[in-house]
């Protein structure tokens, strides 16, 4: 599904009382390089504490680049899901049944074999994320695994959010590659592979936005956005507004694969506030 290079989560925080220095750090998380600024006041080391905290408590849970509950899941067939995992696939076997199947987690074994240059074709055939099992124990078919690329992201910034908010900071906009905001109106630039920036989305508190370009990384066998039965990619980029970040990130996923009234029906069962899509001749409109 998705890996972006970098992620940054920077808070433009306002607080009661005066500013004080902005607390950074670097590091890596994800599978690619991430950054922390928070700029609230004398509160702002604690903060950083607490969300280097929760990236790492996120990254043992979904990680496929560092051993994890999902790696373990993967390797063993089944485990017994933390509150965090269950949270994450419940999301995506709603949004799975919504777009019909086209945003499907088990489509790992496929990833790794066209990363690796091979066709794929046995893969597809573990391909289904309706057989997953989640019961008292998560249980995968034979040959299936997982790849929640395609939503973490989008559910770590949900997560940040969330601490900010409740360590009382009043206007936040969140950036890990995907946004979401405390308070105020954004107007967010969306930027196509291909074309550049092509329009703008508004972005108020609570909302949340997401973007998926399938060109934006390119395997052996075509797009890093994996069809789970072949399809080809339809969109250079889908934008989607959402109430979180994580429905944002697993709908724009999935919607790269569809056409645009599948999207349509997608989006109203979702209850997604805003779809805007750019074409592989740049052309770009809502809905």
């Amino acid at each position: 599904m998705k890996r972006r290079r970098f992620l940054q989560v920077a808070a433009a925080a306002s607080f009661v009382g005066h500013r004080a220095q902005a607390y950074e750090w670097s590091g890596r998380a994800f599978g690619a390089e991430v950054s922390l600024s928070v700029d609230g006041g004398r509160a702002s080391e604690q903060i950083m504490g607490r969300l280097r905290t929760e990236l790492s408590e996120i990254e043992q849970c979904f990680s496929l680049y560092r051993p994890s509950e999902l790696t373990r899941l993967n390797a063993h067939g089944v485990g017994p899901g933390s509150d965090r995992l269950r949270e994450v696939l419940a999301l995506c076997l709603e949004v799975y049944w919504a777009t019909d199947g086209r945003f499907d987690p088990t489509v790992q074994p496929v990833w790794m074999s066209l990363s690796r240059g091979r066709p794929g074709i046995k893969a597809r055939q573990s391909v289904g994320f309706q057989h997953v099992v989640m019961m008292h124990d998560i249980r995968l078919q034979p040959g299936q695994a997982l790849t929640l690329n395609g939503v973490v992201q989008g559910y770590a910034t949900d997560q940040v959010r969330a601490l900010l908010e409740h360590e009382g900071l009043a206007q936040v906009l969140v950036n890990m590659g995907e946004y979401a905001a405390i308070g105020g109106s954004y107007r967010l630039g969306i930027e196509d592979p291909m074309a550049g920036r092509v329009a703008a989305v508004s972005l108020r508190g609570g909302e949340a936005v997401a973007s998926s370009s399938p060109s934006a990384m390119v395997l052996a066998g075509g797009s890093h956005i994996i069809g789970p039965h072949g399809e080809a990619p339809r969109w250079s980029t889908v934008t989607v507004r959402a109430k979180s970040a994580a429905l944002a990130d697993a709908a724009s996923t999935g919607f790269v694969l569809m056409t645009r009234p599948q999207i349509a029906k997608a989006a109203r069962l979702l209850d997604i506030s805003e779809v805007t899509l750019v074409d592989f001749d740049g052309n770009y409109g809502p809905l």
